[in-house]
């Protein structure tokens, strides 16, 4: 009798006896543990979350706890349209808190423990006022979310309310015009019981297409699936609008709704909301539901209709398409009440020619004047930041071509032309400017920070280069458009600026670490020479693994394509003195529309040596060495798609990797293994399927059989029956008789991550098993796309642990004809 996948303890389904002739590892009862040094990575403490105050005076470190034990990862949850909710406390599931909460004063470095707070908090979301003075955060107690307030002098907080948060989307809360009054969306006070679980049908379910044009529609889990979860999700979004001041006195005000959002004007007299409607759909998520998005008034009054959205169950083709009419209505950040939103000019198909694809439109209160025009797009609006009347910058980009383009617009200005400011391909890193720094403003929101005399911006980047990462702060000049560097990363550290202290650029906040320091917070005067001010003095949360070396490796493919990794050994290991040894490669592969973006280097060489228990580092706690992040690029240069050749490819990247590495003399070619995640772990399958360059292959929650998602999957935006050959031959299911390397997969049984269901892993296992295949198969109960609690991840690395011992440091050369 098979097994029932659903247990209390991972699921274990195992070819004993494959080709390899090696006894594989034997079904485990239970969680297991894996070796001491494996424990110790997963139990290592995690440094503290850092946000600073809007005056740049104070910042808050959250403490963050180890990872939650199953019991917690297990309790009882609704998956209702695209949702994950926690039915006890009225809150999206999640299961990393905070535990602790300090200030650290900026210019002293001196840290201040917050009391008042209770035992084993669970801290939620949190957010500054904008005079600095306060910290409203979220607090999940027993039966409900709680919202508390930190007062900054005091270094004390209390709760604010005894009322609890309806946190199923959104946090829940927000300060109302900067720092003295709240808006909160709170459970209702007087709500009928939950709609009871239907155990007898009334009749089918039933779903109806009347036809029409080709649509996209990916495979999206936790969908609606019966009349009965149309009912529940409405009784868990039913929420009412509050008004709480810093007093705790609160106003409950407008009508229960079922609310996915409310947004007060910068000015705090007005509220932006969008309730949900009938009717629902069973094959889309509850973004692409019916929405109704109205205007009121800060009491709860109705002021305007702005728009009701359709139900969108089908959408045009293609990672262009966007639903036509009306979208992404919000408020402009730097006006006291002035609506924005963006509406398609071609019908949100990107088929259709068009010279204009979006319209940005704006509408200030009382909105009795008709919307006026900010700007036409050529291509996807892909955001704004505001900054005052004539200074806005407006983002477009074209995903096909990966164009992306920044104007600088005049909002207050109703014919002012727009400028552009900046044009580059999003994928090529090297040319990438910066993101502008903000600062928020008197109404408590983000806007652009310029120089005193308003002529430049400030740009933060990541600093991409041949050498690696080094991110730096530009001082752009908006009449020139000429960037003047004021700083910029160094050897041998990785460093990056977090905030700015002044409107000049002279004195910044920033996190710096280099290979054996991990990341501290420094003050930092950029017209001072010497060291920078250091903050905090956090202890390296693995010092046993320090020591690992690190180096940034570069080689090419067959055909040109530059490539690079990050090569790590052990701490103390000599390649000529120690010889070869077993090695991991963890592994994602990219699609890329030129070689040259395909070609450069990412991250850093002087990065913190995080060994996490995620990717392959671990096993650097047991001698391997580590090949972290090879590219593994697939081109298509113009009119060619990427996909078409992605066995070709994948190959190419492969070998060129196993080449470099043979060469170095770390490892040799009989004690390689390679691995990934979700994508990462696709790319595993078609490796051991059509080449014999590893010995065994480590897959977590991938998907292997691409008629599953026919309609489209990672940057594939073709269909299946337009594509039909790349489906079938990007599917290593459809090659599985080709796999006679052992594979190990890993899956959660609640994978929510569209596309990868738990049955691609089942089938792949099946598949494998009945061809004769060395294979095993794991599924971890109440595990999402990412493992979550602390016996799933002890118990992932015991698997790959035993995996990699078995067939692949103990394994015997192939024989060779």
């Amino acid at each position: 009798m098979r097994r029932p996948l659903r247990t209390l303890a991972p699921a274990l389904m195992a070819g004993l006896i494959g080709a390899s002739g090696l006894a594989a590892p034997a079904p485990a009862s239970g969680y297991q543990l894996p070796a001491p040094e494996l424990q110790a990575l997963v139990d290592a403490p995690r440094g503290p979350l850092f946000s600073i105050g809007p005056k740049r005076g104070t910042a808050l470190l959250t403490g963050l706890p180890g990872l939650p034990a199953i019991a917690v990862v297990a309790q009882p949850e609704l998956k209702l349209a695209g949702l994950r909710i926690n039915p006890k406390v009225r809150a999206a599931s999640r299961f990393d808190f905070g535990d602790s909460l300090s200030l650290l004063d900026v210019k002293t470095g001196q840290t201040r423990p917050v009391s008042g707070l209770p035992k084993n908090p669970r801290i939620a979301d949190s957010a500054w006022s904008a005079d600095e003075r306060y910290v409203a955060f979220s607090l999940w107690g027993d039966d409900g979310v709680e919202l508390w307030l930190l007062d900054v002098e005091k270094a004390s907080a209390r709760p604010l309310l005894r009322d609890h948060l309806n946190a199923i989307v959104g946090s829940g809360f927000t300060w109302l015009n900067g720092s003295q009054k709240l808006l909160v969306r709170l459970v209702p006070a007087k709500q009928a019981a939950a709609p009871e679980a239907v155990t007898i049908p009334s009749g089918p379910n039933t779903q109806q297409s009347q036809g029409g044009k080709v649509s996209q529609t990916r495979t999206y889990p936790d969908m609606l699936k019966t009349p009965a979860d149309a009912d529940l999700l409405d009784w868990q979004l039913q929420a009412q609008l509050g008004v709480v001041g810093i007093d705790g006195k609160l106003e409950r005000i407008g009508p229960v709704a079922t609310l996915l959002g409310a947004q007060p004007s910068p000015d705090g007299k007005h509220i932006l909301t969008a309730q949900l409607h009938r009717p629902y759909s069973y094959l889309v998520p509850f973004i692409r539901f019916p929405r109704a998005v109205e205007v009121w008034d800060i009491h709860g009054k109705k002021l305007k209709s702005i728009a009701d959205q359709p139900l969108l169950e089908r959408m045009p083709s293609g990672n262009d398409a966007v639903q036509d009419g009306p979208r992404d209505f919000a408020w402009r950040n730097d006006a006291p009440a002035t609506l924005y939103w963006v509406e398609a000019q071609d019908g949100g198909d990107p088929a259709k020619e068009a010279t204009v694809r979006d319209r940005v439109y704006l509408q200030a209160a009382p909105f009795s004047e008709a919307p006026r025009k900010l700007i036409d797009l050529a291509w996807r609006f892909n955001g704004i930041v505001w900054g005052r009347d004539d200074l806005a910058l407006v983002d477009e980009g074209w995903w096909k071509s990966r164009d992306t383009r920044t104007w600088r617009v005049q909002p207050g200005k109703a014919d002012a032309a727009a400028e552009l400011l900046f044009a580059r391909k999003s994928e090529d890193r090297y040319a990438d400017p910066g993101d502008p720094s903000t600062q928020l403003n008197a109404f408590g929101r983000p806007v652009l920070r310029t120089t005193a005399d308003g002529k430049s911006l400030f740009l933060l980047g990541d600093g991409a280069s041949p050498e690696g990462d080094r991110p730096f702060l530009d001082r752009y000049d908006l009449t020139s458009k000429q960037s003047t560097r004021l700083w910029r990363s160094a050897a041998p550290y990785y460093e990056r600026v977090l905030a700015l202290l002044d409107n000049e650029g002279h004195r910044v906040v920033t996190s710096r670490e280099s290979v054996d320091e991990r990341p501290n917070f420094y003050l930092r005067d950029l017209g001072q020479a010497g060291e920078p001010k250091a903050l905090t003095q956090f202890p390296h949360p693995t010092p046993q693994l320090k020591g690992v070396q690190k180096q940034q490796i570069k080689y090419k493919r067959a055909d040109g394509v530059e490539l690079n990794a990050v090569l790590y050994t052990p701490p103390g290991y000599d390649a000529k003195r120690d010889g070869p040894r077993p090695l991991l490669m963890w592994a994602y592969p990219q699609e890329f529309k030129t070689t040259e973006a395909a070609g450069q280097v990412t991250d850093s060489p002087y990065r913190f040596n995080r060994i996490s228990y995620w990717g392959p580092l671990a096993m650097l706690a047991r001698g391997y060495i580590a090949l972290d992040h090879p590219a593994m690029p697939i081109v298509g240069v113009g009119d060619k798609e990427p996909n078409d050749t992605y066995i070709e490819q994948l190959r190419m990247d492969a070998e060129a990797a196993v080449d470099e590495v043979v060469r170095l003399g770390v490892t040799d070619r009989d004690h390689i293994a390679v691995g990934g995640h979700s994508y990462g772990a696709f790319m595993t399958a078609n490796l051991l399927a059509h080449t014999r360059l590893f010995r065994a292959g480590i897959a977590r929650s991938g998907a292997y059989n691409r008629t599953l998602t026919p309609f489209g999957f990672q940057a594939e935006d073709r269909n299946f029956w337009e594509a039909k050959s790349v489906y079938q031959t990007m599917a290593p299911f459809n090659y599985a008789e080709q796999i006679k390397d052992p594979l190990l997969m890993i899956h959660g049984e609640m994978d929510n991550n569209p596309g990868t269901f738990p049955v691609q892993s089942e089938r792949m296992y099946q598949a494998l098993q009945g061809l004769g295949a060395t294979t095993r198969l794991v599924m971890l109960p109440n595990e999402s796309h990412a493992y979550r609690a602390r016996e799933s991840i002890l118990h992932m690395l015991w698997e790959q642990d035993q995996w990699l011992e078995t067939y692949v440091k103990n394994a015997k050369p192939r024989k060779t004809n």
